[in-house]
């Protein structure tokens, strides 16, 4: 009799534990892992249950050590690093909600100097529930954003017509500016290059096997760092590329002015846009 009463409280405490753990992983009642704020960051202390501690671990499936080296240390590194990763992402996206995952990783980058993936970004996003204002809006077809500069070189002729003059009159005062696409047999290769109008020379190229915002900056900067130019006129066209807020910081930073073409227009950049032909 002694021993049925102590296997009908064992079996009890069991199956107060299932309650208590479908209770807890149920969706309606499943905890925040993380929060956006520090004082919320770490989880609320367990209240005592009256179950002992090896009954729970028995039919939880869980060894001794590991509870108590959780007991020891309940929040683990990593989950204290996705934490005040996703603080640094709200103060963020609370500056400019347009910016998404991978806009988001370059400010990582730029503002708080912290180098990581944009997978790793896009999982935190979706932890904390953050999107961009306009990741659904979607644009017509044949149609480009907005230009954040004007069309500096463009000129009306004496019949109306705009046209374009790439002139100047001395060195560093208008630089072309554009990305071309190269097929290899290892893949495509894209190129940026920066072309000097006064000298017709190539001052500055990068390469890489991802036409994105950083492959524009890096033929930049490398045009920059040897000469050191102020107000220059930089003329591109209306990629996405050009027009990333990464990029125009680089620009304003630099004292160097942007001028940018209509949409679709090759003939508005026709001079650097015959480079890439010589390139292959």
């Amino acid at each position: 009799m002694r021993e049925a009463s102590e296997r009908i409280r064992l079996l009890e405490q069991e199956n107060g534990v299932l309650r208590r753990a479908a209770a807890s992983l149920s969706e309606a009642n499943r905890p925040e892992k993380y929060s956006s704020r520090s004082s919320e960051r770490w989880p609320r202390p367990v209240p005592r249950s009256g179950v002992r501690v090896a009954v729970a671990l028995r039919i939880l499936g869980l060894s001794r050590q590991d509870y108590h080296q959780w007991l020891a240390d309940p929040v683990s590194q990593r989950d204290f690093d996705d934490a005040c990763l996703i603080d640094k992402l709200y103060d963020i996206q609370a500056d400019d909600p347009t910016l998404g995952y991978r806009f988001l990783t370059d400010e990582l980058d730029l503002q708080h100097g912290i180098h990581v993936g944009e997978n790793r970004v896009h999982r935190l996003c979706r932890v904390a529930v953050t999107t961009a204002s306009h990741h659904k809006k979607r644009s017509k077809a044949g149609s480009t954003g907005a230009a954040p500069h004007d069309d500096l070189l463009a000129v009306v002729d004496e019949h109306g017509v705009i046209r374009h003059e790439f002139l100047a009159d001395g060195a560093n005062r208008v630089w072309l500016w554009d990305i071309s696409e190269h097929p290899t047999r290892e893949g495509k290769l894209y190129i940026s290059a920066i072309k000097d109008v006064w000298s017709n020379r190539i001052v500055g190229y990068s390469m890489a096997i991802r036409m994105k915002s950083s492959l524009a900056g890096a033929a930049m900067r490398n045009a920059i760092a040897p000469r050191g130019p102020i107000g220059t006129v930089c003329r591109c066209d209306r990629g996405d590329q050009f027009r990333a807020k990464r990029t125009q910081r680089l620009l304003a930073n630099n004292g160097l002015i942007g001028s940018m073409g209509r949409s679709y227009g090759a003939g508005d950049n026709a001079t650097m846009e015959s480079f890439s032909p010589c390139c292959r």
